[in-house]
């Protein structure tokens, strides 16, 4: 007897999640330089590591395929794309230029209600890092960012937003305790600056964000020495 609709259409969501799960941990790994330039991503192994089935990482290598993060070779698998620090300093330009025109119109739209929720979600993210717990510090920036974007009413531009920061390393970020109190810190500066309606301050503060994102991702690769095979 066939599986009831629901029942098929719970698993078909499930195993997409465990894909884009699978996804998001390989391009973290490839970002952060744990899976090394021109090294191979095998199916079985990465299976195997992971603790999930060949069919969600033979799904996420598809997204990442796509994302030109890795190609496809015959007979030898799956190849990590080499990342420069150019392929870098892009990424982060990109997510600062739209956060940046978020950020601008969230500070002329934004009720005090909306406000007074991010203080909030600031407290959440304070909680978590006094706890030093690197998966609740990743929720609860996140969850901020969310707020403070979907406050502008620009919810495609917000959107982009998101899928261009998929290439941030939430894990390096959120394991770093002078991260987690700068940013803290950074939220109060921003959520006082929008109480004044201080355009000018909170784009500031904002494209502050990334590029100290940036600077801190270049540093770690640079420690790691992802770029002594030639990467510039």
């Amino acid at each position: 007897m066939n599986a009831p609709a629901s029942a098929r259409s719970s698993g078909s969501v499930r195993r997409e999640q465990l894909s884009d799960e699978v996804a998001a941990r390989l391009r973290s790994e490839i970002m952060t330089g744990v899976l090394r330039p021109d090294s191979y991503i095998r199916l079985d192994e990465t299976a195997a590591r992971l603790g999930v089935s060949i069919t969600p990482v033979r799904e996420a290598l598809r997204t990442l395929r796509g994302e030109g993060m890795v190609e496809l070779q015959p007979h030898r698998g799956h190849r990590v794309v080499p990342l420069t620090r150019k392929d870098i300093e892009d990424i982060f330009w990109l997510q600062s230029t739209i956060a940046q025109e978020l950020a601008a119109t969230t500070t002329r739209r934004i009720t005090d209600a909306q406000i007074d929720e991010l203080d909030r979600l600031n407290h959440a993210l304070a909680a978590a890092v006094r706890d030093d717990d690197p998966q609740a510090i990743t929720l609860a920036e996140f969850t901020f960012h969310r707020a403070f974007n979907r406050a502008s009413g620009r919810i495609k531009l917000a959107w982009f937003l998101l899928h261009a920061a998929r290439y941030l390393p939430p894990q390096l970020f959120a394991t770093d305790p002078a991260w987690g109190a700068a940013a803290v810190a950074s939220h109060d500066r921003l959520i006082a600056a929008l109480r004044r309606r201080d355009v000018h301050t909170v784009v500031d503060l904002t494209d502050q964000q990334f590029t100290d994102g940036l600077a801190r991702l270049l540093a770690w690769l640079d420690q790691v020495g992802l770029w002594t095979r030639g990467g510039c």
